[in-house]
């Protein structure tokens, strides 16, 4: 396959490199996803792709991944100075996606409609945690994630980067007052929450869970 490459201005690398900040990030509507197995996640969701970042001397990680995108978008080669002001890596894959945020759902409507599993997270601080645990929920079946106030910023490109590509395949709601909506999820939710005191086992669980 032969891509062609579109310049990458300073203009370019000035915006992409304020996507750290998530300030920025909501300024612009955009983030950083970097990583083989996290693009790959992305292309098979329904998320939207901005742009395509490569490293050129990566070329065998993402020459294949790229020929697979199904949105043929902008894909953009960095030098190796460039690319060290936005990867998170040491040893990088070579290749970021500019991604899109999405428009967050109704959180009440998500509560009634929802069919599956949701995880609760209550003041997770740290991206890189946050990325684990979104990893983990989807791999043990949740389909939802709420997010309490000061929690840290899923679209973080360390917690995007950690979650590997699983926060392209979870709906998110982040900045959620608890006290507030845990009422409305245990009318509709078997509602499962820690207590180092005293507790019974939760399983098996009924298909409508929230895991606190």
């Amino acid at each position: 396959m032969q891509i062609e490459f579109s310049s990458t201005s300073k203009n370019h690398l000035r915006k992409w490199t304020r996507f750290a900040d998530a300030k920025y990030r909501r300024e612009y509507g955009f983030f950083l996803a970097e990583g083989v197995k996290v693009v790959e996640e992305l292309f098979k969701s329904d998320w939207q792709l901005e742009a395509i970042l490569v490293l050129p001397e990566k070329i065998s990680y993402w020459e294949k991944l790229i020929a697979s995108a199904k949105d043929q978008s902008s894909v953009y080669h960095l030098t190796r100075s460039e690319w060290k002001k936005l990867s998170q890596d040491k040893e990088p894959e070579g290749i970021i996606a500019i991604v899109k945020q999405k428009e967050q759902p109704s959180l009440s409507a998500l509560i009634k409609s929802s069919a599956g599993n949701m995880i609760i997270l209550h003041e997770i601080n740290n991206p890189g945690n946050l990325g684990a645990l979104m990893r983990s929920a989807l791999w043990f079946g949740f389909t939802h994630i709420i997010l309490s106030a000061n929690s840290a910023d899923y679209t973080n490109p360390k917690a995007v980067r950690a979650s590997m590509g699983s926060l392209f395949q979870l709906t998110v709601v982040s900045g959620v007052d608890l006290i507030t909506v845990l009422p409305q999820i245990n009318k509709t939710h078997y509602l499962v929450g820690s207590d180092v005191r005293n507790g019974v086992p939760p399983h098996p669980l009924p298909k409508k869970a929230a895991l606190l």
